[in-house]
């Protein structure tokens, strides 16, 4: 039986851990089939109230990296994971992808290097008590 909470969707608009799980998993088996090279996922649940994932992915060229994100964005909603919001399509340089709680990050490798998202969000959480 589901208690009331589990039935409520969750503010990035995918409802229920197993939900989350799959579309974790769909988003991690498109970038895979597509080639996507450095493929890094992060959990930043109680790190952010964004989502419950992010992944972050290169593509080799502006056209790998297009092909990959229309490919995620086909995959998720082929699964029935709605639509997601697609940022930095028509450049390929950096491709975002908010599918509610798993965003995805797509870039270049040199771009991907420059802004290095990955390490900020990789980074061991303070305690609240630290002194800056």
């Amino acid at each position: 039986m589901q208690k009331k909470a589990d039935l409520q969707p969750s503010p990035a608009g995918v409802s229920g851990s197993a939900e989350v799980s799959r579309a974790l998993e769909t988003v991690l088996a498109s970038l895979d089939d597509s080639k996507a090279e450095n493929i890094v996922s992060i959990d930043i649940q109680g790190k952010s109230s964004l989502g419950d994932y992010m992944v972050v992915a290169s593509g080799r060229s502006h056209r790998h990296v297009a092909a990959v994100a229309d490919h995620l964005i086909k995959a998720l909603k082929d699964a029935g994971l709605g639509f997601p919001r697609v940022e930095g399509l028509s450049n390929a340089d950096w491709v975002l992808i908010d599918s509610g709680d798993v965003i995805v990050h797509v870039f270049r490798p040199e771009v991907r290097e420059f802004y290095n998202i990955e390490k900020m969000w990789q980074a061991p959480d303070l305690e609240e008590e630290t002194v800056h």
